[in-house]
């Protein structure tokens, strides 16, 4: 026992694991490089260029990291492994019969899967509980379904009509409405898929997602973060279009063209972030007024009036 115990302190885990994941890169070189022509080309998926780098910092600057005397845990990273081998097998067998992208996504899910059985076979199970969230968010760099992709896009869309609508009502611009189309005066405006904010969307619930786990510290408060995003991804989209709209028809028609509509995504990602942060703020006070300890009134002194001390009676 002493010899094992001292031979599994020996062991240099870092160094280990970051060998152990450069095979893994290795061996996945090929959808790795597919994966990466994706992030760079699909503006859905260019967030998991970011996800890696993240993770790591997240470790790293975690007080929960495990030191070098970590109790493994090689039957949990063995269940993991093989389940990582079946994903993989099964993208292999039955890739062709996928959407598009689908066999990519699988591979991608596999690879994760083998990450996360290193880090239980050095590290061991409780060391994966405390860094539960860190290791959760490396399945962002899974690219997301198409089939969810478009009823995302979908959803925002219909939000951000609904909110263009009212906003052009109470900018009193006159408007006629047909489904996801507007007629203002010079311009129809349609609300087309590559209108629904799709990419901010994604790192905006991502930022959400970051900011409750680095700021919160509940888990009640780091869910109605995420929910309080979820009205602001369509809010943020509607205010985009009424103000490139509002621009062309005041200002200069080439606002719907010109470098605001193309790249001004940032700033108005930027504006949803300004919008939640309020929210935020309010859920650290709500946080820490749950959180403090009630103090207890102290019942009357021995001897004393439970009313207060006792009167001092003048000597006749």
């Amino acid at each position: 026992m002493m010899a094992s115990r001292t031979t599994s302190q020996a062991i240099p885990k870092a160094p280990a694991f970051a060998a152990y994941v450069v095979v893994c890169l290795a061996v996945y070189w090929a959808p790795l490089w597919e994966l990466l022509r994706l992030a760079l080309s699909v503006n859905t998926c260019s967030h998991i260029l970011l996800i890696p780098f993240i993770t790591i910092a997240l470790v790293l600057t975690s007080p929960q990291r495990p030191g070098p005397g970590a109790r493994s845990s090689p039957g949990a990273a063995a269940a993991v492994f093989l389940t990582g081998i079946a994903v993989f097998g099964f993208s292999w067998r039955f890739g062709s019969w996928l959407s598009a992208g689908g066999a990519l996504e699988l591979i991608i899910l596999s690879l994760v899967f083998l990450v996360w059985a290193g880090f239980l076979f050095l590290y061991g199970t409780q060391a994966f509980r405390s860094l539960l969230f860190p290791l959760l968010f490396l399945l962002f760099v899974v690219p997301l379904p198409q089939t969810l992709i478009d009823r995302c896009i979908y959803w925002l869309q219909a939000g951000s009509s609904e909110v263009t609508y009212l906003l052009f009502r109470m900018t009193g611009t006159p408007v006629f409405r047909r489904g996801f189309v507007f007629f203002v005066p010079q311009f129809t405006i349609e609300v087309a898929q590559e209108c629904s904010g799709i990419r901010s969307s994604v790192a905006l619930v991502i930022t959400c997602l970051l900011a409750g786990y680095l700021f919160l510290r509940s888990t009640w408060a780091r869910v109605a973060l995420l929910l309080a995003a979820v009205p602001v991804l369509v809010i943020k989209n509607g205010v985009r279009i009424v103000t490139l709209t509002l621009l062309a028809i005041h200002v200069d028609p080439d606002f719907l063209s010109g470098n605001l509509h193309r790249e001004g995504g940032f700033l108005f990602f930027v504006l949803g972030l300004l919008i939640l942060w309020p929210v935020l703020w309010w859920l650290q006070k709500a946080e820490a007024k749950l959180m403090r300890p009630r103090t207890r009134t102290q019942g009357p002194v021995s001897g004393g009036s439970p009313a207060g001390p006792a009167a001092v009676l003048p000597q006749s």
